[in-house]
Order: structure tokens, then sequence, then C-alpha cells
């Protein structure tokens, strides 16, 4: 049983920021800014995952993170209309149509995000045919990561490799929504089936009594039986890792957007309300929840701009009666609010990205106080969520 520890410090959550229209604006210019800044140098390349001082690489599309540019391509031109962010996304379809066909470092579930982002974007927005066919075969490629009786989908590695084998990690839940639009648009049940088996599993195994959350957790493929939760980002296997908890925050929603399960509402609220308790005042977490300012240590502000999309989506559903919606609402506003304000790269800067302070790999020292391509897509996601009436791409 997952407990509910409420809000503890009401305080941060009682005033609602000023978001208006004009500042939401302006902060979304300077996200588009940002993007013209990469647009030659990103058509047929894209950013690294994390920066170095600031500054993107330029690699070929074979890591995880390849879709978030394009991701917010798509935004760009959903904002607005303007042409040359639509021909460089469809620039971007060939590579995804390449990289699928090819099997580029596709051995894992992150298929979600590549696919969903860069392919399903498309065809919501323009009705591109093609780009729904590249994304239907990669829900096939995801959906052959499925185990039946451990009723999950493996995240890393070849399916016989004994170090990966039934390993669930936190971020899947961004990646079932290919599943759930892949049944939609096809007809076939299965593919959601499988998608909400595996957000069961992960509620009941990855959310901890206390609604922090496990990295990781390993399941017996062959009998089903859980094993062990573990860590591979956070700072120990009995800490809650904020950008594992900011995917719960935004994930769970999701599948109740095509499952409309309430009990990954409730569970959703109590993963929020751990997350929110352990908040520095300024609303952008550490990169471990287990740390506070007495720790030294760094924000990471991708956690922040995850956790605020998913607050966004989250009050979608809840009544304003519910006694924490408010709170939320307030919350996602402050989040947002001091990532604009205290968060953001000089616009005249050579920093080409968008969302200063963020951890990509601590214990690996990989994108540590660096800009991470995939803050600053939901950063952007964030803002046009806060700017308009947003038809979402997962």
């Amino acid at each position: 049983m997952v407990i509910n520890e409420g809000i503890k410090n009401k305080e941060l959550y009682e005033k609602r920021e000023n978001l208006s229209k004009e500042n939401l604006k302006k902060a979304i210019d300077h996200v588009l800014a940002k993007i013209d800044q990469n647009l030659e140098r990103y058509t047929n390349k894209f950013p690294t995952a994390c920066s170095t001082e600031l500054v993107y690489g330029e690699i070929d599309n074979v890591d995880w993170t390849a879709s978030f540019f394009t991701g917010m391509l798509w935004l760009a031109y959903d904002v607005t209309g303007d042409e040359k962010y639509r021909k460089v996304a469809e620039i971007h379809i060939q590579s995804f149509k390449e990289r699928l066909e090819k099997r580029i470092h596709l051995e894992h579930h992150d298929l979600g995000f590549l696919y969903t982002l860069s392919c399903v974007s498309a065809y919501k927005l323009t009705g591109n045919e093609e780009a729904k066919n590249i994304a239907l075969d990669a829900a096939k490629l995801l959906a052959s990561r499925y185990y039946d009786k451990a009723e999950i989908i493996q995240a890393w590695g070849d399916l016989s490799d004994p170090a990966q084998r039934g390993r669930m990690i936190i971020d899947c839940n961004m990646n079932l929504p290919l599943l759930y639009w892949a049944s939609e648009v096809t007809g076939d049940n299965s593919y959601k089936e499988m998608a909400t088996k595996h957000i069961k599993q992960a509620a009941k195994y990855l959310i901890r009594e206390d609604a922090s959350s496990f990295h990781t957790y390993y399941m017996d493929t062959e009998t089903g039986e859980p094993l062990y939760g573990n860590t591979k980002q956070g700072y120990s296997d009995e800490s809650c890792w904020a950008r594992g908890q900011a995917w719960g925050i935004y994930g769970f929603p999701l599948s109740y957007t095509y499952i409309k399960d309430w009990d990954l509402i409730e569970l959703t609220k109590k993963v929020t309300n751990y997350y929110l308790n352990r908040l520095p005042e300024d609303g952008v977490c550490y990169w471990d929840l287990i740390f506070t300012e007495k720790d030294n240590e760094e924000r990471d502000s991708s956690a922040a701009a995850i956790a605020t999309c998913g607050l966004l989506e989250m009050i979608k559903f809840l009544p304003i009666t519910d006694e924490y919606y408010e709170y939320y609402k307030n919350a996602a506003a402050k989040m947002l609010s001091s990532l604009i304000t205290n968060y953001t790269t000089d616009i005249n800067s050579e920093a080409n990205g968008v969302l200063l302070h963020g951890v990509y790999y601590k214990g690996g020292n990989a994108g540590v106080d660096e800009c991470c391509i995939f803050g600053d897509y939901y950063y952007f996601e964030a803002l046009v969520r806060a700017y308009k009436d947003w038809n979402m791409y997962w």
C-alpha cells in the first residue's frame, strides 16, 4: 500500500505565480531563437544528449535522445506555423526511418521517445502517412520486448543478455504512449494490453510504500516473480532519483489518458506529493531527492521541466474540489516560472542549449550542471502547454 504523505510545505504552493500570456510568449520566443541558432547545424545531424560548457555537439541519429530536438521542431511548427521547422523535422523523419530499417542502436525501450516525438507528432500535426507507418513499425519492435509472464517491457539490451533480462525502469512510463497510439490507429488491442499490464507492474513494483521510486526493478521472466529494485542514475538504491520521480509524475497520468484507470491518478498524487515535499524554495529539485540545501549538490532542471509537464497533464483530470488541485496548479506555475527566470541561457550567448543546470548522469560524470536536450524539450512543452490548448504528441 503506497501512502500519501500529503503536502507538508503548503506555504510554497499557496500563491499563484504570474505566468501571463505575454511572459509565456517571451519565453517561447527565447526557445525559438535557440532553435533558429541550431537549425542548420542539426538538419542532418543531432545534438548530443548533454552539452559541454553549454554547447551541444553533433552526432548521427544513434542515441536515445535523438528525437528531442525533432520534438522541439514540431513544437515550434505547432506554435508558429513556420514551414522552416516542418522542413527540417521531415528531413529527420527519413533519418528515423533509416535507423529503424537498419536497427541502429534500438535494443532498448526508448523507441517510444524516439518515434513518438519524431513520427507520431508528424502524423498528428500534418497527417504524414509515411511517418505514421514508420511509427507503427517502431511500435511492433517495442512490443517485441514484452515478456508475457513478467508482464513488462524490458528496458535495455539484447533480450538474451542476463545482466538486463527482466529489467524495467521508471522511464518506460513515457514510452508506453507509442503502444497505446498504435492500438488506436490499427485497431489491434494487443499493443494497449501490453502497455496496460506494464504500467500496472510499474505502479506495483517501481513505486515504494512511501511513494518514492526505484529507478529500475528486475522481474523473473520465466516465473513472473518480482526480484529486486536498484538504481543506475540515482545516488543509491535506497534514495530517489529526481528525474525518475518526474518520469512517474508524468508517465502515470499519460497512461490514464488511454486506459482511464483512476488508481493511476491517485498514485500520481502520492508520487507528486513526495516530490513536492523535497523541493528547495525555488521549486527546482536537486538531482536526487535525498539531498537538501546543506549538501551542496547540483540541481536538475530537466527533472523540474518533466515534472511540470506531468502536473499540467494530471490536473486536467482532477476535479477542482480535489484537496490538492490548487496546490498542484500553483506548483506547476512556480516551477515553470522559476525555470523561465533563473534557469535559461542568455538569448545572445554562444550557448546553444536552452535550460541551464541540468544533470544527465552524475554517477558517470556526464552532463553535470549542463544543458540536457530532453530538459530543453520538456521545458518547451511545458511552455506550450501553459500557453495554448495543446494537442499532445504522447
